[in-house]
């Protein structure tokens, strides 16, 4: 279970980094999306550095059980949040907030399995 942890994690780690990093960034299309869900701008960094925060929470998880537990806890949390705040305002484009809600489940189960 530790090696499809691993793989899993490392995977969310890449997708999360990367969506902070457009975040931080405040790159267009992430703004857009944000923008219609009513996050605001000044909201930003702040949702960017929880998604890097978990990213490095599920490497560190690696070696740390819990740590990777409570990383994979808050990507559920934001991704499902964000799942939410899309199906609030009627916008159906949440498919990437989908998935990754779901994958960071699945690190969570893997992770807790392989303890």
């Amino acid at each position: 279970m530790f090696i499809a942890y691993a793989a899993v994690a490392a995977l969310l780690a890449l997708a999360a980094t990367g969506s902070a990093f457009m975040t931080f960034t405040k790159n267009p299309q992430v703004v857009g999306s944000m923008t219609k869900v009513g996050v605001s701008e000044g909201a930003l960094p702040l949702l960017a550095t929880a998604k890097a925060a978990g990213a490095l929470g599920l490497l560190a998880g690696l070696f740390v059980a819990p740590l990777g537990v409570a990383a994979a806890v808050g990507l559920v949390l934001y991704f499902a949040g964000a799942v939410v705040a899309h199906l609030r305002v009627k916008d159906y484009e949440l498919a990437p907030a989908a998935v990754l809600t779901l994958i960071a489940a699945a690190a969570l189960v893997l992770r807790v399995a392989s303890a």
